[in-house]
């Protein structure tokens, strides 16, 4: 049966699995490999009437290696492998789980290892999205308080600043004819002495 075709090859590697855990393979453990190939054989279209006689082992050696494969009784042949292959593929994980090992210390040589199925984030997608969202509008809402804060402050410091600019222009001395004269004061009604006559400086008001 080795190299046959529609012959498969296993390799296990129990003892670096499981270690101190390792467990002896015997024919009890033959007999559950030929159960889990034959429950996996019955999930294929046209194979239910599968069992465990038809699963033929061969070559079996003490690292725990050995071929097999899969007859049909009423033709008298074996199945093709590539119903083999699917039906190993679409059950690899129930196989591996019975013999406590995994796609790396069970290994059908002939048939790829199966898909890692994609892991769910820890956190759902849409919390992320929706967390993303909220600390933009958090933001803009600040900025815009800010803006506000701003202008106020600014609104705030314009009469003030006009304010000081009239008082440096009322406290302004011009100079005529060589002569600083006090510019008039238009609020207290302030009167420059320089252009007042002899007469009115004289004349008590």
């Amino acid at each position: 049966m080795e190299g046959a075709e529609n012959a498969f090859k296993v390799r296990l590697s129990i003892r670096t699995a499981l270690g101190d855990k390792a467990y002896a393979w015997d024919t009890n453990e033959e007999y559950l490999f030929k159960a889990m190939v034959a429950f996996s054989m019955r999930k294929v279209a046209n194979r239910e009437k599968t069992e465990i006689s038809h699963v033929l082992l061969c070559n079996v050696t003490q690292r725990v290696s050995f071929w097999f494969v899969v007859t049909d009784p009423s033709e008298k042949h074996t199945l093709p492998a590539v119903e083999v292959q699917e039906a190993i593929r679409m059950n690899r994980n129930r196989i591996n789980n019975a013999f406590f090992l995994n796609d790396q210390t069970l290994e059908f040589l002939k048939i790829p290892s199966t898909l890692i199925p994609p892991t769910d984030p820890p956190v759902p997608i849409w919390i992320i999205i929706f967390g993303v969202i909220f600390c933009i509008v958090i933001v803009a809402i600040i900025l815009l308080i800010l803006s506000g804060i701003r202008q106020r402050r600014r609104k705030d410091k314009g009469p003030s600043e006009v304010d000081d600019t009239e008082d440096k222009c009322e406290n302004t001395i011009t100079i005529e004819n060589g002569i600083p004269c006090d510019p008039l004061d238009t609020k207290g009604g302030h009167v420059n002495d320089a252009f007042m006559t002899e007469d009115e400086r004289l004349t008590p008001l």
